[in-house]
């Protein structure tokens, strides 16, 4: 089975989930400005939330993508306002055409004084198993 990760990360959240679902999958995450370049079965995809909406790298990467090149795509994501990124991703992909499942995991994110150190260890190690979860 052929996994990647891809994530946009404005501040590091992502990037640092991103490293977690790489360990458990073995697989390298790459930020959205890598393509696929081949055929994946499963994409982890991850971002945050910045003033309320999912980054323009993010849309962008999505509309790269076809159901011919991705099976399927869990999503993860941070943030510190809104409850989740993963409903903007889901309805992005889904309108693309590609399954998304119904399995995905959000955890906050710190903005300024607001959720400070998030994502925490605590938070990662429930990435982790919920990573695990997926396998």
């Amino acid at each position: 089975m052929k996994n990647a990760i891809r994530f946009f990360s404005k501040f590091g959240h992502s990037a640092q989930m991103a490293e977690i679902v790489g360990k458990v999958i073995g697989a390298k995450p790459e930020d959205v400005t890598h393509p696929l370049t081949e055929p994946v079965d499963v994409l982890y995809l991850g971002c945050g939330v910045m003033l309320g909406k999912i980054s323009s790298d993010m849309v962008n990467f999505i509309n790269t993508l076809t159901p011919n090149r991705v099976n399927k795509v869990i999503c993860f994501g941070s943030c510190a306002i809104i409850k989740s990124p993963v409903p903007q991703m889901r309805s992005l992909l889904e309108a693309r055409g590609i399954s998304v499942d119904e399995r995905s995991f959000t955890c906050r994110g710190s903005m300024g004084p607001l959720h400070a150190g998030h994502p925490n260890q605590e938070d990662l190690d429930a990435l982790k198993a919920f990573v695990q979860s997926t396998l």
